[in-house]
């Protein structure tokens, strides 16, 4: 198999089946040396590293009690 211009590549079916892989699963690459392994991301990991990335980027000068009356507007 071949990795496209557009670095895509198909991952077998039967390989997916096995791994649970199936459409919209989040999935990682991790470098071992010089091997590339893909993995399913397991529940929650995903969203705690996009919290953990946008913690303390609200610079707004708002409270939290005026961000939340504009939310519910």
């Amino acid at each position: 198999m071949k990795v496209t211009v557009k670095g895509q590549v198909t991952v077998p079916r039967a390989i997916r089946e096995r791994a649970g892989i199936l459409p919209h699963t989040d999935v990682e690459f991790i470098i071992r040396g010089r091997e590339v392994v893909l993995r399913k991301v397991s529940k929650g990991r995903r969203g705690n590293a996009l919290i953990a990335q946008m913690r303390g980027r609200a610079g707004t000068g708002l409270s939290t009690d005026e961000i939340m009356k504009l939310t519910r507007m």
